[in-house]
């Protein structure tokens, strides 16, 4: 078991002076000027090579990586759209689909005929009820058996001698 932890930190001790020499050597390497031009003048050459290679493939009409990707946006757009606007279509069917297995126009109109002479119906009856509310037919007299004596008139207001 000694000889794992030693060959362990072996490792470690090995790959952290490697590390060390290569960020030293990096380090010397940018600070060099003639190896910072040279980087310097790859990454332009670079730049220029890529602006060289757009406007050839715009020359001859064929699209970049970045025209294609936009386009791939818009497509998953659309096609977003197109699912959104093929759900409420078939909502719409369905509602449809479900009106006409429920009634036709005829067998409708009939059932609102019926409702309409029932409600005519009701009015009617109303109406009559409302007429005999309005206006009562007289009372009838009751006839009595009680003798009554027929009341006396009452006596004659006697003239008044006029000056």
């Amino acid at each position: 078991m000694a000889d794992d932890s030693s060959g362990e930190g072996l490792r470690q001790r090995l790959a952290r002076t490697s590390e060390d020499a290569l960020g030293k050597l990096a380090q010397d390497l940018l600070e060099n000027s003639l190896v910072n031009g040279a980087l310097t003048r790859a990454f332009e050459a670079r730049e220029k090579a890529v602006q060289a290679q757009e406007v050839a493939m715009g020359a001859l009409n064929l699209p970049s990586a970045a025209d294609i990707e936009r386009l791939t946006r818009r497509v998953r757009s659309v096609s977003q759209r197109l699912e959104g606007i093929a759900d409420g279509v078939d909502r719409l069917d369905q509602r449809l689909a479900g009106l006409d297995r429920a009634a036709g126009p005829e067998q409708r109109l009939d059932a609102i005929e019926e409702q309409l002479r029932a409600i005519a119906a009701v009015l009617a009856t109303l109406s009559e009820r409302t007429e005999a509310v309005a206006n009562p037919a007289p009372p009838r007299q009751r006839r009595t058996t009680t003798n009554r004596k027929p009341a006396e008139s009452a006596p004659a207001a006697e003239p008044t001698p006029s000056e």
